[in-house]
């Protein structure tokens, strides 16, 4: 079940471009830079992710943190490496009514 962080931070990534069936590949591709660096700021994760091959999206400092917040409260102590369908089960981007 989504928190109001998760919703937070699904309806900020979709406001940034990010398409919702995306956000779980966006997740994990930023917690992996996290765990390079766990004390980058917005703008080394924000290189970090062009990276990887998000070019398009910028993320700002608010949402960076919800992110992390997302994560550490999911249990991924120090923003260990997950698997994918971690990612796809933790952040499911539709509400049970089918809306964003």
């Amino acid at each position: 079940m989504a928190t109001m962080v998760d919703k937070k931070l699904i309806r900020k990534l979709i406001e940034n471009g990010v398409e919702a069936s995306l956000i779980p590949g966006f997740i994990r591709s930023l917690a992996n830079a996290c765990l390079i660096n766990p004390g980058m700021s917005h703008c080394q994760a924000n290189k970090r992710l062009k990276y990887l091959g998000w070019d398009d999206i910028e993320i700002d400092y608010h949402t960076l943190q919800l992110a992390i917040n997302s994560l550490e409260t999911k249990g991924l102590c120090q923003l260990e490496y997950k698997s994918a369908p971690w990612y796809l089960n933790s952040f499911n981007t539709k509400n049970p009514d089918g809306t964003y």
